[in-house]
């Protein structure tokens, strides 16, 4: 058994699970912070997915199924965003709607649509590609992937504008930040959209970068893991982060502890995503940093 040969491995297998994770993640993080508990990042995934294949075959570029991606999952957290925020629809209703709605969209023109997804190739960074352990794992994967780092700048970047403390204060204390002029649900409508864009490029790596195809279903509860992760993270951006990486590890492991020699319940290892995610929801669910009008809908008062 060689140690760094075995980290190495079990990386290499994590680290792609962990991306769509970790874009979809960022996007919920907002939204939830926001005010919106968006249980439709499912469906967002989903759908930006065979958007971007469909995209990405009729273009044979994956650079516009990405960008059907984007559009898909917009359009799904537009509709998300007008139901709950402008109509105050219930937003958990609305977004396992959108959820189911989606799947079934999705399944009937797979159906009914011949998908042959053109592929993508890795970028190999120059000498940090060659580190040990990490080098294969962090610096040798599509370009997508790479996205992350512009976004998480630009999300610590609005954190400390204005327009970031708007999004907090929609979240925490609606009914102050709307006596101070803020526009609560258009703030909410925003931060939906922001997520949209982020669960549609997470939706079309799948897709597009990842799998090379399109199957029914393939977000496989990813979406819910993700909002589990957010939860586990405490609503903050750098224990989201973290939190992604357990997940997407822990999915990584299916894959890594058979290729290293370790024999384990296979079943048990597919599982083993789940049972954090719901852990982290029975043991973290009521924790006091959650933002406090996470999930209640907003009437002006002005």
């Amino acid at each position: 058994m060689n140690l760094t040969t075995d980290l190495e491995t079990i990386l290499t297998a994590s680290v792609p699970l962990t991306v769509p994770l970790l874009f979809a993640g960022l996007g919920e993080y907002v939204a939830q912070r926001a005010g919106t508990f968006n249980l439709s990042v499912e469906g967002m995934m989903l759908g930006s997915a065979f958007a971007a294949a469909y995209g990405a075959t009729e273009s044979g570029s994956p650079i516009v199924g990405l960008l059907c991606g984007i559009g898909a999952a917009l359009l799904i957290a537009f509709v998300h965003g007008n139901l709950s925020h402008r109509l105050q629809l219930n937003t958990y209703v609305v977004g396992l709607s959108l959820n189911v709605l989606v799947l079934g969209v999705t399944n009937y023109l797979l159906s009914t649509t011949a998908l042959d997804i053109p592929g993508g190739s890795a970028w190999r960074i120059p000498l940090l590609s060659d580190l040990p352990i990490v080098g294969k794992a962090f610096f040798v994967q599509p370009w997508v992937v790479y996205l992350l780092v512009p976004l998480l700048l630009l999300i610590w970047w609005v954190r400390r504008r204005r327009m970031g403390l708007e999004l907090r204060a929609a979240g925490d204390d609606p009914v102050a930040g709307d006596l101070t002029g803020i526009d609560v649900n258009a703030r909410r409508r925003q931060a939906l959209l922001f997520c949209g864009f982020c669960a549609g490029i997470g939706g079309a790596y799948l897709s597009v970068f990842q799998a090379g195809s399109f199957t029914s279903g393939m977000t496989a509860g990813r979406g819910y893991i993700v909002i589990a992760a957010v939860i586990f993270g405490g609503w903050m951006l750098r224990g989201v982060i973290g939190a992604c990486f357990v997940f997407g590890v822990a999915q990584g492991l299916q894959l890594a502890l058979p290729a290293i020699g370790y024999t384990a319940s296979p079943q048990l290892l597919a599982a083993t995503p789940y049972l954090l995610a719901l852990a982290s929801l029975a043991v973290l669910g009521a924790r006091s940093k959650r933002p406090l009008a996470l999930g209640q809908p907003f009437a002006p008062v002005r």
